[in-house]
Order: structure tokens, then sequence, then C-alpha cells
């Protein structure tokens, strides 16, 4: 029973911070730009408020365009609270795979992108066939991460990944680390961040995922930008999980262990969110036709990253 209650703490947790990570990252780019800002909890009141609003529905919407929200919101949240925040060993850790994990998120980015092109306005298709250009990039680049991390450490589970890259016979590997740069460009891609795209905008020349919700009101917005903040949040507890797993509790672990660990994380996720609101505002955001370029480069750093890890094997 305590381990299904740990178990249950961490879904708790991550629909929690999730919109808090989103406020984070808005505040410190507004300090870095030398504006007040949001307040870092006003996500929280923007989703009260969508949740509150009545729904309004094209006449030509279809069953699929009411159930998207709740499948993108549903597959995000599973894959988010597979990933090991403060712990790890839980009760559903085995079915933390990093396969696993894609998938779920390629579910979620499907239902988004029909749920685009449902209505049949110009936005949605345009949002939905630059998704999927994304897509069938980012995908391939993080599969390629994947497969080194997985060729590392023995394993595609999160929780074996994660105590092998806190043993001393790791050490610095050049692999790693341009396997960390592959990843971090797939979670700015995948997430709809500069210099991907700009999630703060509407310009219809330059928009991707704001365009495939534009449609979207009350509850179903909410639940969509909701799914937006779960991602974020997936991603930067991937990365902590995989390259910086550090402070995590272990199977079977203390009350004091998991405070530890959880202090950890929540230190681990700040850090995450002011780099990425230092990295937005010193950078401009790209054109659509050099997306391909920024994730060829990562599928380039995967592929280099599995060629040198099989090249010092062999030495």
């Amino acid at each position: 029973m305590l381990d299904l209650l740990v178990q249950g703490a961490q879904m708790a947790l991550v629909l929690l911070l999730a919109p808090l990570l989103t406020g984070i990252v808005r505040k410190a780019k507004a300090r870095l730009l030398r504006r007040r800002g949001p307040s870092v909890i006003q996500p929280y009141r923007d989703l009260l408020r969508l949740a509150r609003k009545e729904v309004v529905m094209a006449e030509g919407a279809s069953w699929l365009f009411r159930v998207a929200p709740y499948l993108i919101f549903a597959a995000t949240w599973v894959a988010a609270a597979l990933v090991p925040t403060f712990a790890i060993g839980l009760t559903f850790s085995w079915t933390a795979d990093l396969i696993a994990i894609i998938a779920l998120l390629g579910s979620a980015r499907f239902f988004l992108a029909l749920a685009g092109m449902d209505v049949g306005t110009s936005f949605g298709g345009i949002g939905a066939s630059r998704e999927m250009l994304i897509a069938s990039l980012a995908e391939p680049a993080m599969l390629v991460v994947v497969f080194t991390v997985a060729l590392v450490a023995g394993s595609t589970q999160l929780s074996t990944i994660a105590a092998f890259m806190v043993s001393p016979g790791v050490g610095l590997r050049v692999s790693l680390g341009l396997a960390l740069i592959g990843l971090v460009m797939v979670a700015i891609a995948e997430n709809a961040r500069i210099p991907v795209d700009n999630p703060a905008t509407h310009l219809e020349l330059t928009m991707v995922h704001e365009a495939m919700v534009l449609e979207y009101s009350g509850r179903h917005l909410a639940m969509i930008e909701f799914a937006a903040s779960l991602k974020l949040l997936l991603y930067l507890s991937l990365i902590a999980c995989l390259f910086a797993p550090w402070g995590l509790a272990g199977a079977g672990a203390s009350a004091t262990a998991c405070a530890i660990g959880l202090a950890t994380y929540l230190g681990k996720l700040l850090v995450g969110a002011v780099a990425l609101a230092l990295f937005e505002t010193s950078i401009a955001k790209m054109r659509v036709f050099r997306v391909p370029d920024f994730l060829g480069a990562a599928l380039m750093l995967g592929l280099l990253g599995t060629l040198l890890l099989f090249v010092s094997r062999s030495l």
C-alpha cells in the first residue's frame, strides 16, 4: 500500500508542478528582458479561467475534435508520470521504458494533428503539416539518443539507467555528451520553443503548435495547455533522470531519502527553467525551413555518439 501511495504521489506531483514550471520560465524570461512579468502562479489561474468558460465548437467539428484534448492530456500525463522524479524503483517503474514514453508522446502528437485538421481550417492544416514535419525528424533523433544511452547502460528502463548513471563506472563519455546535446535540441523542438517556434505569438507564417489549437476554447483548450506544460516538465525530468540522476531515492527508501530526492528534483527543475529562459532570450527564432537542419544536427549528434561508443569499445 505504501508503494502505491508513493507512486500516486509522483503522479500528483507532475500535475502540480507542470503549470508552475511554465510560470517560472515566463517569469525568468520577463526578468531577463527587464520586465516585471506575470506571477509564477498565473498558469494555474489561466487553467481555472479556461475550465470555467463555455466550450464553443465549430460547426464542422466531429467527435474526434471533442475527444482529442482528453486523449492528448491522458497520454502526456501517463508519459510524464512514468519518468522518475524523486525516486526510482517505484511500483510501476517496470513500465517506465524510453520506447514506451516515445510511443505515448507520438500518440498525443498524432491526435493533436488530427484535431487540427478536423475542422478544415487553413491554419489547422498548416500547423498539422508542420508538426508532422518536425515529428518525422525529431522522433528518429530521439530514438538514436535513446539507443546511445541504452547501449551505455544496457537497458531502456529509466530506473535501471538512472541507477547505472550514478555508479562510479560510468565516468566521462563523449558519446553521452553528444546524446545530451541531441536530446536538448529534440526537447526544444518537441515543446515548440524558440528557436523552432514561439509559444507566445500567433503569427500565421511561423506558428506551429498554436495553429492546431486555434479552434479550441474552454475546458478543451485548458486540457491542451495543461498537456503542453506536462510535456515540458516531462523533457526536463527526462534530461535530469538520464544525465543528472543525483539525489534520486532508491527502491524502498525512507521518507527522509524521498524528501531529499524531492528537494533535489525541485532544484533541477529550477535550474532547467532558468537555463531555458536564458537560452530563449539570447537567440532569435529561425525560419521554418531551417528547422530540418536544426533537427538534422540533433540526429547527427546521436549517430556520432553511437559511432564513438562502438569505436571506443572496439579499441
